[in-house]
């Protein structure tokens, strides 16, 4: 089983939930998981409830929500990876310092205990700045693995990089691999 679980990069979620479709696709059981603001917040990019619907229809389960339900998925209920797709700039400064306040930190956080691969898939505005330094902690961990990720719009957002999300079947099938599909920066 795979975990895939998403976090608060707004205008991200609809590219998000066509690799998860793609990932349900190829045959993937998944596990979804999501940050509470994800799973609470309606933006103009969409309502959170459609959001929960098309996932848990995607996924044939209900979708992971709190910290008590995170928890148990290291040891106690292994997953084979675990995708973050998107990963903020702040869950990725959470992993990085291991703080656990949100359900998508907890998962990672007892997914890692197994020393099984957890892919991050990055959607952030700061990762050129007060991330930059989160990413080098990430990248030295064992079996943390990042989708390869470009700079989006480097005249109006410098400090911004976002993951090409259509690289996440091959990224999280190198990280099952246990390698970092590369390159990690593209041009």
């Amino acid at each position: 089983m795979i975990g895939y679980a998403l976090c608060g990069s707004f205008c991200t979620l609809s590219r998000s939930v066509e690799v998860l479709t793609q990932l349900k696709e190829k045959g993937h059981d998944i596990l979804p998981i999501m940050s509470g603001i994800t799973a609470a917040t309606d933006t103009r990019f969409g309502k959170a409830a459609d959001f929960i619907d098309r996932i848990q229809t995607i996924c044939g389960r209900p979708i992971i929500r709190t910290i008590p339900e995170a928890e148990p998925l290291g040891p106690a209920r292994p997953l084979e990876a675990l995708v973050i797709c998107p990963c903020t700039g702040n869950t990725l400064a959470k992993l990085a310092n291991g703080i656990t306040d949100t359900p998508v930190c907890m998962a990672a956080k007892a997914h890692l205990r197994s020393d099984r691969p957890l892919l991050i898939t990055l959607a952030s505005n700061d990762a050129m700045s007060a991330n930059l330094r989160n990413i080098g902690t990430l990248l030295s961990r064992k079996s943390v693995y990042f989708t390869p990720m470009v700079q989006d719009d480097p005249v109006s957002k410098p400090h911004s990089l976002v993951a090409d999300f259509s690289m996440v079947p091959a990224a999280l099938e190198a990280a099952l691999e246990g390698r970092q599909l590369r390159p990690l920066f593209l041009k």
